[in-house]
């Protein structure tokens, strides 16, 4: 009970409480103590806990060994490796630039380094690799189709009809079936080698070799000691011609030694030397005739 002498108790507010009753009305006053305290404090504790390398390094050793887990669990796992379109020179090959030491987790292969190391292969043209379920690497290998046989100082080598390099044979029996190019920058002009070859035709059977002569044009070589010398521009017209007069004329059945279309302006048929003799006989006796 209040004394009757006492002041009159005054409701309002101190000025102490006021301040901070408005301060606690500012919008941003109460953000800060409901989500900007909170985060000061959690991020205080965690700068704390980093402080300390020891539970860095522990926390690493937790997070890997969560990583590991969940990697090696078994439907992750990969279990062995299927070859599909390779012979199985190729897939022998594969397998040895490829030593996967099986079962091994998915997350550990490189797929990408992986696929180059099998195309760095002369034979293969294109890899394509996935994991199919059950654990089984799929690789599936497009390889190179030999096209032609190229003669070099070092041998022979099989091409496919881009240049590219197959593979190399010990003899040129080993593929009888595949036309013969020889000399320098042959692997730059297997494409028009491929299109004279389907010119000659009607040749096929007579056909030795394309030599390439000074990195710019061909000499196609026939039996009989025959040669037809193209030029460096336009060779598939200038062989279109001499295959019209060997159907018209049958020409390449003739004594001749070498057909040269180089100029274009100027074809030149180089007789054999029996050709020649004979030629020289029949002028000596029309000559004796006057």
């Amino acid at each position: 009970m209040q004394p009757l002498n006492a002041p009159p108790r005054d409701p309002a507010p101190s000025r102490t409480a006021y301040r901070i009753h408005r301060l606690w009305l500012t919008p941003m006053f109460r953000a800060m103590l409901r989500i900007g305290l909170p985060v000061v404090a959690v991020l205080a504790s965690v700068g704390w806990y980093f402080s300390n390398p020891q539970n860095i390094e522990n926390l690493q050793i937790k997070a890997a060994d969560i990583r590991r887990s969940i990697q090696e669990r078994p439907e992750f796992m990969v279990k062995l490796m299927a070859i599909d379109g390779a012979s199985g020179e190729i897939a022998e090959d594969i397998r040895q630039i490829v030593p996967l030491d099986f079962p091994v987790s998915s997350f550990d292969l490189d797929l990408t380094g992986i696929r180059n190391r099998i195309e760095e292969l002369d034979a293969v043209a294109r890899v394509d690799l996935r994991i199919r379920p059950g654990g089984i690497l799929q690789v599936r290998v497009r390889e190179r189709v030999p096209a032609v046989v190229w003669r070099t100082d070092q041998g022979l080598d099989l091409l496919d009809y881009t240049g590219s390099r197959v593979a190399s044979i010990g003899s040129r029996a080993d593929r009888m079936d595949l036309p013969l190019l020889a000399g320098a920058g042959v692997k730059d002009a297997v494409p028009e080698a491929l299109a004279l070859l389907a010119t000659a035709a009607p040749v096929a059977g007579r056909i030795r070799g394309l030599v390439r002569m000074g990195e710019r044009r061909w000499t196609l070589v026939l039996d009989r000691g025959q040669s037809i010398l193209l030029p460096e521009a336009q060779p598939i017209q200038a062989l279109e011609q001499i295959m019209a007069l060997q159907q018209a004329q049958d020409l390449l059945a003739r004594d001749i030694v070498a057909v040269d279309m180089r100029n274009e302006n100027r074809p030149t048929l180089r007789m054999a030397e029996s050709a020649i003799e004979e030629l020289r006989r029949i002028k000596g006796l029309g000559a004796g005739e006057q």
